[in-house]
Parts: structure tokens; C-alpha cells; sequence
């Protein structure tokens, strides 16, 4: 497996595996909290790569995974108890980890994590945060068994989805 920067071409094996992820949501195989049609969309991985955020995990020559790696935090940010003070320049953000459901349980968003973190390691970022909602209780157990801890349940609109309470995790390396 390859993890590395989204080329143009990738944004559409991402949106597929946005849209299988909302499918089993649809089939109550998945409890993610997201919503088909709002978040996340095909707009999702264009905007997170024309700023250069879009990174994926490709095995035998097809996209299996993606995420959004930034320092951007966001206002939802500002109201979580962090544990941690840090300056911007120092915090890196994971967003919308995705692992397509026909490569589940392989260890790719463990992989994903993990380049995550070397990332923020290249670039001087010694706090990592990220967020999922709290529906999601499988992306919970895997941050939690690779030590991130859960500081604050936030509500708010996300993404335009109302009602969701986000469930801020951190990690200092």
C-alpha cells in the first residue's frame, strides 16, 4: 500500500468511497452521522485538493482510502477542552478519514493514522487533533486504541448536518 498526496484524478475514487460509505449507512451497516447528498460530496475531496489537504492510500494501482490532513481547526475547535495548549503552527488536523467498506478490518485506516502522524512529525506539528461524531463508534475505538483521547463532545451543525454532537480527540506525539 501507498500513501500519498491525491492527484486531480483521484477526486473521483474518493467521492466513490464517500458514496459507498453513505450506501451501507442506508443498508444500517454503518452508523457514521453523515448524510447523503450534504456531507461528505464529491466537492468534499475537490476543495480538500485544490488546497493541497487530500491524501490517499492506494493498493494495486486503485484509491482505497483518503483523508484531509490540515492545520485548519475551525470555530467548533475553540469550544473543546483540549488538554493541550499549542499554537496554530504546531497543531495538525485529521478530517473525513475514509476507508472503503470492501477494504474494511485491513489495517488501512490504522496505516492512514499512522502516516498522519509522521506527517505531523515532518512538519513540526507535536499536537494532533481530529474529530468524528459520536454516532461513530467504530472510528472511536480505533482512535482510542492508537491513543488518541476524547477531550470534549461539542453539539453543533456540522457540515451541514444538525444535531451532531462531535467528540474532539487529541494527541500530543
Amino acid at each position: 500500500m501507498i500513501i500519498r498526496k491525491a492527484k486531480a484524478a483521484d477526486i473521483d475514487a474518493v467521492a466513490k468511497i464517500y458514496d459507498e460509505i453513505h450506501s451501507e449507512i442506508e443498508k444500517g451497516n454503518l452508523t457514521v452521522g453523515w448524510e447523503k447528498g450534504v456531507y461528505p460530496v464529491k466537492a468534499t475531496a475537490q476543495n480538500a485538493w485544490e488546497k493541497g489537504w487530500l491524501f490517499v492510500a492506494e493498493e494495486d494501482g486503485a484509491v482505497v482510502s483518503a483523508a484531509i490532513i490540515n492545520q485548519y481547526q475551525g470555530p467548533i475547535y475553540e469550544e473543546a477542552d483540549w488538554e493541550y495548549t499549542a499554537d496554530e503552527n504546531e497543531v495538525m488536523v485529521l478530517h473525513t478519514l475514509v476507508v472503503s467498506p470492501s477494504c474494511a478490518k485491513k489495517g488501512i485506516g490504522t496505516a492512514m493514522v499512522a502516516f498522519y502522524e509522521q506527517y505531523a512529525k515532518e512538519n513540526n506539528c507535536p499536537e494532533l487533533r481530529m474529530d468524528t461524531n459520536a454516532l461513530n463508534s467504530v472510528a472511536r475505538k480505533l482512535y482510542k486504541k492508537l491513543g488518541y483521547k476524547e477531550v470534549s463532545i461539542v453539539p453543533c451543525v456540522f457540515n451541514g448536518i444538525p444535531g451532531v454532537n462531535l467528540v474532539c480527540l487529541e494527541k500530543r506525539l
